[in-house]
């Protein structure tokens, strides 16, 4: 603990701890085979829905354990953190930040109740469904490779333990 940290009875930011995991979720979803082999579109806004999706599948992860569940809203504290930097950054007003972090909010706690009943299911063509209303995705067939992956990492995070998915291993 920091001198300043014990003179003003300061407690370390809990988020911290959840760093690494957030810097992995972002790392993930710039992963160019998403793009490349799922046909998600470079842009900004295809950007932004693969850290949206990444994020979602960790944090439906996260909510099956007993010890990350209590931990899913620092998670989510550090993704609306970076989100109102990136609008920010990119010219958006202070007064206009906070209407797009409500639409952003809503949007992937969307993604997150669809993912949720989809990923239920053994069927990749209701993922498949699910994804192309979700996602920016190029082409015309539905996104089967961009299900697959999608599964693929989910299953994936189910067979990480706690300890590493903390640690922000995100794969197996």
């Amino acid at each position: 603990m920091s001198f300043l940290s014990r003179l003003f009875g300061m407690k370390p930011d809990p988020r911290e701890e959840l760093r690494p995991l957030w810097h992995s979720v972002v790392a993930t979803s710039r992963e160019p085979e998403w793009y490349r082999d799922c046909h998600v579109e470079d842009t900004v806004d295809g950007r932004f829905d693969m850290i949206a999706l990444v994020l979602s599948l960790v944090t439906l992860r996260m909510e099956r354990s007993e010890d990350l569940a209590p931990r899913t809203g620092l998670l989510t504290e550090l993704f609306v953190e970076d989100m109102d930097r990136q609008l920010r950054d990119s010219g958006v007003g202070d007064l206009m930040v906070g209407k797009k972090m409500g639409k952003i909010m809503a949007a992937v706690g969307g993604q997150m109740g669809a993912l949720r009943t989809a990923l239920a299911s053994d069927e990749d063509a209701e993922l498949a469904a699910v994804l192309e209303r979700n996602m920016r995705v190029s082409g015309e067939a539905p996104p089967m490779a961009l299900a697959a992956r999608t599964r693929a990492l989910a299953n994936d995070l189910a067979a990480q333990s706690d300890a590493d998915i903390l640690a922000g291993r995100l794969r197996a």
